[in-house]
């Protein structure tokens, strides 16, 4: 009861922000995550004229986009550690510097090699910012309507910024002298504006209230190489030279899967260790970066919330990246027509996070999540089925409408869920947990459709007697055609899953959301303390060691 009431005073006794500066700090933390969007989609648009002008091979394009995604994917656990440690500001704002320097930087490179490593240099600051501002509104914002605004509006930063990636980015590319140039110059610009921003709304770091600040070095390197590696492999699969067959694609995969599970043994032997009390036998048992038994939150609901996001962005993702090939590739279309077709999708998007600020309170969660994933999976029957002829109104248009559904409710959902279970010293990594799942997600699921693609493209063309290269060139059309169906299948089928997974295990989830209560910092403290029972409420036994007898949330 005692150590309750310490860490109640502490909550309470934190200065509070003026409505006027938590409006400022919600529109600094979607600006970040407006910049990192926007850091891939504009670039996206700009690949052929990037390619044209300093001689990059179709087949390397994706590297130009794929080595920022592939450096914070792998880097958010590690970022997301670093700022619950060592303050929430300070990680935000070099996360933001970075992208900042190296998107100039990026703005003058000469050859392949300079942007494909300015790239994933810049990478490193989406890992750092994007678990810092999920902490920093978690931390402002107790449970109440508000925090559900405020995650909400920071959840429509993506397609927010989707939208000004793509449209600004093919303007700029197009329209300029410096061409794609330009989008770079301009993520730059975004970036001095959020970090302006911050300077004047973020409060200043408070020091973290466990008394073990140690950082785990050997977790933190077994992690980051194991996603490297998975993540190098999924991406890279279908453009190596024998295709998923290639000896180093095989033997990279293996690595990464072994080193994955050898991270998951070392942080339960973390845990154990901390939770016995004998940490401070041995200076190399620090505090795990990520307690494994965080997944058991709320009787395991989290880890089933992490397992709809990676099929939701499996199958959302699966479905853009198909989308897009088959407007280019198959009907012709420049990248500038392509997305014009795509905006109904980016307007949606930000209107589903009205949505969800307005309903997350009032509504059990399964609602939101089990109706946002299988809405998704329309879009992807609607693909599957298909009539080139008909014109875009027919498929294109609502496919578009109805496919950011689940990414936005998920999202926006999943990360109030996060919020809510996790300890106050873990809500940075709690996000960033989530963004990793998300992007090994988006990983799996174009490695998955792409070999079905190859599969069924070298069937088809096989039936009419054509014997397809490995890229694909000489394939019929209707070949075609069948491939993009069958890869549209396959995004069908990561988001029913998803669903079926919501439907069964969350339906006793309840309401993620908080309604307005009248003691917000008490109802931060005791949400807060017993959202992993009650031994969790003094954050400092958890860092002595003291074991937990639960950690579910308080019903």
């Amino acid at each position: 009861m005692e150590n309750e009431k310490r860490l109640e005073t502490q909550l309470v006794s934190a200065s509070p922000l003026s409505k006027w500066q938590l409006i400022g700090l919600v529109a600094t933390c979607t600006l970040s995550m407006i910049l990192n969007i926007s850091n891939s989609t504009a670039v996206a648009i700009a690949l052929p004229t990037i390619g044209r002008d300093i001689n990059i091979p179709e087949y390397r394009l994706q590297w130009v986009v794929s080595a920022y995604s592939l450096s914070s994917g792998c880097l958010f656990l590690f970022f997301g550690r670093i700022a619950d440690l060592y303050g929430r500001k300070l990680c935000f704002n070099l996360g933001i510097v970075f992208m900042a320097i190296f998107a100039l930087g990026c703005g003058f490179a000469q050859n392949e090699i300079t942007i494909d490593i300015l790239r994933g240099l810049q990478g490193i600051g989406g890992a750092a910012c994007i678990p810092a501002a999920i902490g920093i509104l978690a931390h402002a914002f107790p449970p109440s309507r508000a925090r559900s605004v405020a995650f909400a509006t920071f959840g429509a930063g993506a397609p927010v910024g989707g939208a000004i990636g793509s449209l600004i980015g093919g303007v700029l590319t197009q329209l300029t002298k410096p061409t794609w140039r330009s989008t770079f110059f301009f993520t730059a610009g975004i970036g001095g504006l959020c970090l302006i921003g911050s300077f004047f709304t973020i409060p200043a770091d408070q020091r973290s209230q466990e008394t073990d600040r140690r950082v785990d070095w050997l977790g933190a390197f077994l992690v980051t190489a194991a996603l490297t590696l998975i993540i190098f492999a999924l991406s890279d699969g279908t453009i190596a030279p024998k295709g998923w067959r290639t000896p180093y694609i095989i033997a990279l995969l293996i690595v990464g899967v072994v080193l994955l599970g050898l991270y998951v043994a070392w942080q339960y032997y973390l845990e154990r260790v901390q939770d016995s009390g004998r940490s401070d036998m041995s200076r190399w048992t620090p505090p795990p970066l990520m307690r494994i038994t965080i997944w058991g939150r709320d009787h395991g609901r989290l880890a089933v919330m992490l397992c709809i996001a990676f099929l939701e962005w499996s199958s959302f993702l699966s479905w853009q990246f198909w989308a897009q090939l088959y407007y280019q590739n198959y009907i012709g279309y420049s990248p500038v027509l392509t997305m014009v077709r795509f905006i109904p999708m980016f307007i949606t998007g930000v209107l589903c996070n009205v949505i969800v600020a307005l309903v997350v309170g009032r509504i059990p969660g399964v609602i939101l999540i089990a109706s946002g994933t299988a809405l998704t999976s329309v879009a992807s029957v609607l693909f599957a089925n298909i009539v080139p002829s008909a014109p875009y109104w027919a498929f294109g248009f609502p496919a578009a409408i109805v496919s950011v559904f689940g990414a936005d409710f998920v999202f926006s959902s999943g990360t109030l869920f996060v919020a809510k279970v996790c300890l106050p010293h873990e809500q940075s990594v709690g996000g960033a947990l989530f963004q990793t799942v998300t992007q090994l997600g988006t990983s799996f699921g174009l490695a998955i459709s792409t070999i079905v693609y190859d599969s069924s493209l070298a069937k088809a063309s096989l039936a009419r007697g054509i014997v397809v290269n490995i890229d694909g060139t000489n394939a019929p059309q209707p070949a075609q055609l069948v491939a993009y169906k069958d890869a549209m299948w396959t995004g069908f089928a990561f988001g029913i899953a998803g669903s079926l997974l919501a439907a069964v295990f969350l339906r006793n989830i309840g309401i993620i959301g908080h309604k307005k209560q009248a003691a917000p910092q008490d109802a931060d403290s005791a949400s807060e303390a017993t959202a992993a029972g009650p031994a969790a409420a003094d954050p400092e036994s958890e860092a002595r060691g003291e074991k937990r007898e639960q950690h579910e949330p308080a019903p």
